[in-house]
């Protein structure tokens, strides 16, 4: 048993070491990422981790965590953000409360610094840091008008899993749901305005929860009742997201249920061809571009 655990060591660091040496660019810094077992060791690294741009291997015993990137793709801020939305807090940003309670029991670290109402917002020698390079004019700094793009991708992914739920398509529902978080794990939180990155931390954990979830099963029975917290929780942060069409959001009498659609024509994805028209229409979002 000793021998297996030792083997398996060996190929975890060896397989480490492949993905680290596929990064371009490559910057490394340590960091401490709370948190207390296995299933925390994944969920860190999965949050961290971007395919030829950012790995993380984080160490349960002494909670520190080696963080390996592309220097021109990405960043440390980047990589901790998403690792605190998955729930875990780090030397730098407090998780958002609901990201915490939504981890296991056995995942349920002791928090060091309870006051989470400015998690993930920048402190203030960040905000200092960021206003003096503004005023140098540093090409680091995002500009704000890119802020309506920054949630384009994560909504056309929820479209595509609303039509995949239309169509009865439990595959194609799952795969899009993946695309789905992946689109939340890079997207530029830093880029919209401090109070509004405040609002949309406390959302997108559970966003991120119910994507995972339909991911994960093709049980499209499990995968529309996970669409409901979903579809409720996409209307909350639709205030950060400029269409460049009218989105309407609708509802189903039967299930008790909402959901955001680009069309004005009814097409319920919770009964799909079933009861495909059941519903309506109770608000109309426009937005002024």
């Amino acid at each position: 048993m000793k021998s297996f655990k030792i083997i398996m060591v060996a190929l975890m660091v060896l397989s480490s070491t492949a993905l680290i040496a596929q990064i371009k660019n490559a910057q490394t810094e340590t960091v401490k990422i709370f948190g207390n077992c296995d299933i925390c060791k994944t969920a860190i690294e999965t949050a961290g981790n971007i395919k030829n741009t950012a790995s993380v291997h984080w160490n349960k015993d002494s909670q520190m965590a080696e963080i390996t990137y592309d220097s021109k793709k990405s960043n440390r801020d980047e990589i901790l953000k998403r690792i605190a939305l998955a729930g875990y807090d780090n030397d730098h940003y407090l998780a958002p409360d609901n990201a915490y309670a939504l981890l296991s029991e056995c995942c349920k670290y002791e928090r060091l610094q309870k006051e989470t109402e400015m998690a993930m917002a920048p402190s203030k020698t960040e905000m200092e840091m960021t206003s003096k390079a503004s005023e140098n004019h540093a090409n680091m700094i995002m500009p704000e008008v890119k802020e309506s793009n920054d949630l384009e991708i994560v909504f056309d992914t929820y479209f595509d899993i609303s039509d995949a739920l239309v169509k009865t398509n439990a595959a194609t529902a799952s795969a899009k749901a993946s695309e789905l978080l992946n689109a939340i794990k890079v997207l530029k939180i830093e880029t919209f305005k401090t109070a509004d990155q405040a609002a949309l931390t406390k959302v997108l954990p559970s966003i991120m929860a119910d994507a995972k979830s339909i991911s994960e099963t093709k049980d499209i029975i499990k995968q529309r009742e996970k669409f409901k917290g979903l579809s409720k929780n996409m209307h909350e942060i639709l205030a950060y997201y400029s269409s460049h069409e009218p989105l309407h959001y609708q509802y189903c009498p039967m299930q008790d249920a909402n959901w955001l659609s680009k069309e004005k024509a009814i097409k319920n994805p919770y009964y799909g061809s079933q009861m495909l028209t059941c519903g309506s229409t109770v608000e109309t979002i426009k937005h002024n571009n």
